[in-house]
């Protein structure tokens, strides 16, 4: 967590070959990396996007692949829990992006959940219903494992579809 109360996260993809690789742009020895490429981004409490950076220090066609950069920053105002994937998959598809620096970013909700989960209990009451129910299979509100562990919302099937 920064000063500021935003919440920094990082992607990041290095691909290193453990043999000479031979690609139009010329040889890329061994153990030197194709691609190092990072997706910064900032995030308010409410998983608001407010920043991003990426940055391209090893690309396979340099001049071509490391200029994509900028066009990410369509992504402040995105929402990461909120169609976040769809849209970035439709905003940056085919020549719109990058594909490495979009499948970076695929990951980011994940961690962002996972790392705002650190700085709270995940069960802690605060009268509203914990943000990872019906996230995932374990914590759909009807299974055994939020009966266990977040009884308040818990929700039998038939409770479910009467409500």
């Amino acid at each position: 967590m920064r000063e500021d109360g935003l919440l920094e996260l990082d992607a990041r993809l290095t691909d290193v070959k453990d043999a000479d690789y031979p690609i139009a742009s010329g040889v890329r020895p061994a153990g030197e990396p194709v691609h190092d490429m990072l997706v910064r981004i900032a995030i308010d409490a409410e998983f608001n996007i407010v920043e991003v950076q990426v940055v391209s220090e090893r690309v396979p066609y340099p001049g071509g692949c490391d200029t994509i950069g900028p066009a990410y920053r369509q992504l402040i105002g995105l929402n990461l829990i909120r169609g976040f994937r769809k849209t970035v998959g439709e905003m940056f598809a085919d020549i719109s992006g990058c594909s490495h620096v979009t499948e970076l970013l695929y990951s980011l909700p994940t961690a962002a959940i996972q790392t705002f989960a650190t700085f709270r209990r995940d069960n802690e009451d605060g009268g509203r219903k914990p943000f990872q129910l019906d996230q995932c299979h374990a914590l759909e509100t009807s299974s055994e494992t939020v009966r266990q562990f977040y009884p308040r919302w818990y929700r039998s099937e038939a409770r479910k579809k009467g409500e």
